[in-house]
């Protein structure tokens, strides 16, 4: 028998001044692309912003549909659209906010589903490189400086043998 620890390191922030002007406007962006979320019925709005090396900024939110869960998330809308419309540009940060069902953006940091951190992790394999990950709450924000470390002992094509 062996054992054996994951870890994770992120760093928190208290305010987006914290931040660099890249970072801010990423979030900001995040943020803009909550109102254009379709969430009928959860009524929780999520939007993301991705910065590809290039600079070009590509912004998802997430869709729901009456047959759940036919519906897709934010990240994944933004980096499947990433994927399909500028597949030669590595994603370099990935930004995420959300906002409640009253409307108001959440006080802490919304973290991506097991499915998203799935494409996330099979983003940086394919592109060869990690990105940053930046989860904002009006309180909080976490920057993981590498997204694969939110999906530890991940399913990848080696286990398919």
């Amino acid at each position: 028998m062996d054992t054996h620890t994951l870890e994770t390191t992120y760093t928190g922030y208290a305010s987006p001044e914290e931040l660099p002007a890249a970072d801010r406007e990423l979030i900001r962006q995040a943020i803009e692309s909550t109102a254009r979320s379709y969430a009928p019925y959860s009524h929780f709005a999520v939007g993301a912003a991705l910065r590809l090396e290039s600079g070009t900024v590509v912004c998802g939110n997430n869709q729901e549909n009456a047959a759940y869960p036919s519906g897709l998330c934010a990240e994944r809308t933004a980096l499947f659209y990433a994927g399909a419309n500028h597949p030669q540009e590595a994603v370099s940060a990935l930004a995420i906010a959300a906002r409640d069902r009253e409307g108001r953006l959440t006080p802490q940091p919304v973290v991506p589903c097991g499915a998203c951190r799935q494409v996330m992790l099979e983003t940086c394999l394919r592109q060869g490189t990690p990105f940053r990950c930046l989860l904002y709450g009006t309180e909080r924000i976490l920057l993981i400086p590498d997204c694969r470390q939110l999906l530890p002992l991940a399913f990848t094509a080696e286990a398919m043998g």
